[in-house]
């Protein structure tokens, strides 16, 4: 009997160290755009054009643990960004939270108790 319980007990305590998102965003926007049906059609855009005319209509926000990738929370950024409706990201910004930042990361033991936030505007094209 403690066998099976002490497994159960093993499991839980080491899967419980995997990645967590925390994925949030806000609404600038009154109006109303129909959420999309796939990341992929969500650009990432590094710098808006300013003769493409567009409207800002949310920010996305990812927090992770600090050894994720932007190719990791890329996706979830847009995922976020097509429900609010948007056509495109931008203005992707990065930071670790509070002294950590000066940590470097490390991938053999990790860093899962430092987190980042990845945020972008979510825009539409006028």
């Amino acid at each position: 009997m403690k066998n099976p319980l002490f497994a159960i007990l093993f499991l839980v305590i080491f899967s419980s160290g995997c990645s967590v998102y925390s994925i949030d965003s806000k609404d600038t926007s009154q109006e109303y755009y129909a959420p999309k049906t796939s990341i992929d059609q969500v650009a990432y855009i590094e710098k808006v054009d300013d003769s493409k005319p567009y409207t800002e209509i949310g920010i996305v926000t990812v927090t992770t643990e600090r050894r994720q990738s932007l190719e990791d929370v890329m996706p979830k950024l847009k995922q976020e960004a097509g429900m609010l409706g948007a056509d495109a990201i931008t203005d992707l910004q990065s930071d670790a939270t509070a002294m950590w930042k000066s940590l470097p990361s490390q991938k053999l033991i990790g860093n899962a108790y430092i987190r980042s936030t990845y945020s972008a505007k979510a825009i539409v094209w006028n």
